[in-house]
């Protein structure tokens, strides 16, 4: 089976259950009726991107569904926890492209979302070939990718949270969902 379509969601839960918090994120994201299959990082050739609410119309309860998955957890108070999930689209579909996920505490969305979409661009770029410096900013590196016609778009969907002041599990997940 190759994945002809994928969408991506995010969602956050709070539980005093580590995997309840876990079952209320993925009712956030809306795919808690599926059986989650996780799957490596590429991004088929000619897949097409879907909207949220395009995708979950594709999933019944049930349903086995491959996706690539960040998941962060905490049950310490006010500890920031992120999950990001980067990708990168190479400018011929015929090519296949990365995802990538990242789980962090600490970072903000934007830094975690941009930590993930610079992994999936700089996976893709080493394998067209494409030369950079990898001391460079990610704002640096994203141009010469550009630059490069050969990757078409990046972007990422990142999900953070404030552990819970009370102690209880909270949970973020950011997750690409591939659609047969």
């Amino acid at each position: 089976m190759i994945a002809t379509k994928l969408f991506l969601t995010k969602g956050v839960g709070v539980h005093k259950d580590k995997l309840a918090s876990f079952e209320l994120a993925l009712r956030d994201a809306g795919i808690e009726k599926c059986n989650l299959v996780y799957v490596s990082s590429i991004l088929p050739p000619k897949c097409k991107i879907i909207t949220r609410e395009e995708g979950l119309k594709f999933l019944s309860a049930g349903q086995i569904t491959f996706c690539v998955m960040a998941r962060s957890e905490s049950n310490e108070p006010n500890r920031l926890v992120s999950s990001a999930i980067g990708i990168a689209v190479p400018k011929d579909d015929n090519n296949y492209g990365y995802l990538s996920e990242h789980h962090t505490f600490g970072e903000t969305a934007k830094k975690a979302g941009e930590y993930a979409e610079d992994l999936a661009a700089t996976m893709l770029a080493t394998t067209l070939g494409i030369e950079f410096n990898s001391g460079t900013a990610w704002e640096e590196r994203e141009q010469v990718y550009k630059a490069s016609g050969q990757i078409f778009k990046t972007t990422n969907v990142c999900q953070s949270a404030e552990g819970n002041k009370d102690g209880l599990w909270t949970t973020t997940i950011a997750v690409a969902v591939l659609l047969p």
